[in-house]
């Protein structure tokens, strides 16, 4: 049970942040660790789907979110060089009651950080982990600064690099897709519609959507050989991002031509963690399960882990045992949605005759049956993982 239960949280993410809130409003004493001197974070958007919103709401940030911009109407694909619609998805028409929202991402952290403190959590900054360990009785955290921690309960919530994972797993080395990816933000007309739009060409794609304040996000994926870091922080050349797609439409190349400071990261496809806990020890979100940007679920598994491992543990006397609730709640779930994310990537950018005749395919389902187009990720966004340890598992 987790009253006055003493809680140490490593990663102040979207999984970190969430998780801290969900333990505190149940009662336990939770501190949050945190390498960097801030939460403010980079930009970028991202998308919160239905399945995301209702951990939100259930954490009693729903009225947050939905004032950090807003929902998405419809999610256009189009060729990347002609810019002529491929396929049309009137989400807002077809998903009236559940609503996908385009986020910045800094204001999602602003949200759940001030949660996090408005339920007790403590979070404390510049607090580097060198190294974990696992002894038999738990965890033992190795800080920068030389001094030893050993936290009752430890949550590994310190992302794609996670410290806790290896500890758990050992050293896997990811495979790199031949696929790199480009991020940055222009300013918009702050009376944009809503739509996602993704400009699918040969071997490259580009999502776009606006985002509140004026801005739009711009996420443009090429298959190349040249390996490039796995990354948030690396910036790259404008102009490498503006040749690799100069053959496309106007309206894109447009848009490249306005980002000045681009940034660079290599994709990597990371095996789902098999082995998820350890004496007094869990890890979350992207410790446990990375996944490619393509169905656009990280921070949505995130929110989602941070709730189910939260009830779990409140639900659950001995830690072993909410661990493996959490885990058989989650494992089978997550692992089908790395898997969906790798598929996308590759009908996002066919060409020869498999492009002609997928676009084609897409085209008549758009037309004839989008409520079929859409319904293909029904078992994506309809989860809710509040429910979930009712329920079972995905």
């Amino acid at each position: 049970m987790l009253m006055g239960r003493k809680i140490t949280v490593l990663g102040a993410g979207v999984a970190g942040l969430a998780v801290a809130r969900a333990l505190a409003l149940r009662g336990a004493q939770v501190e949050l660790l945190e390498r960097a001197d801030s939460l403010s974070d980079i930009g970028a958007g991202l998308q919160i789907s239905p399945n995301g919103a209702r951990v939100l709401d259930a954490l009693g940030l729903g009225d947050e979110l939905r004032a950090t911009g807003p929902s998405i109407h419809a999610v256009d694909l189009r060729n990347g060089e002609s810019d002529t619609p491929v396929a049309h998805l009137p989400m807002g028409r077809l998903r009236p009651d559940a609503p996908y929202h385009f986020v910045h991402r800094a204001r999602l952290i602003d949200l759940l950080a001030q949660g996090a403190r408005e339920a007790g959590v403590q979070i404390r900054l510049l607090q580097s982990v060198a190294d974990v360990t696992l002894d038999p009785d738990g965890p033992v955290l190795k800080m920068a600064q030389g001094q030893e921690l050993r936290p009752g309960l430890l949550i590994g919530a310190d992302g794609l690099h996670s410290k806790v994972r290896t500890a758990l797993n050992g050293r896997v080395a990811p495979f790199f897709t031949h696929q790199v990816a480009w991020r940055g933000l222009i300013e918009e007309d702050p009376d944009a519609p809503p739509v996602a739009e993704v400009f699918m060409g040969v071997k490259k794609h580009v999502t776009s959507y606006p985002l509140a304040g004026g801005l739009r996000n711009i996420v443009a994926v090429e298959e190349r050989n040249r390996w490039a870091e796995e990354s948030w922080h690396l910036r790259d050349d404008p102009m490498s991002l503006r040749m690799a797609f100069s053959d496309f439409c106007p309206r894109v190349r447009g848009w490249l031509e306005r980002i000045e400071d681009p940034y660079l990261w290599g994709l990597f496809r990371h095996p789902v963690a098999p082995r998820w806990h350890g004496p007094r020890c869990v890890i979350i979100g992207d410790a446990v399960h990375p996944t490619l940007p393509f169905m656009a679920q990280g921070a949505n598994m995130a929110l989602e882990d941070a709730w189910i491992l939260a009830q779990s543990l409140s639900q659950h006397e001995e830690d072993n045992v909410a661990f493996a609730a959490y885990q058989a709640a989650r494992q089978v779930r997550c692992e089908k949605i790395v898997k969906a994310a790798q598929g996308n990537a590759r009908n996002y950018h066919l060409s020869g005759v498999s492009r002609t005749v997928g676009h084609l395919g897409l085209q008549a389902l758009s037309r004839l049956a989008p409520h079929a187009l859409l319904g293909r990720f029904d078992w994506v966004y309809d989860y809710d993982a509040t429910a979930a340890l009712q329920q079972g598992s995905s």
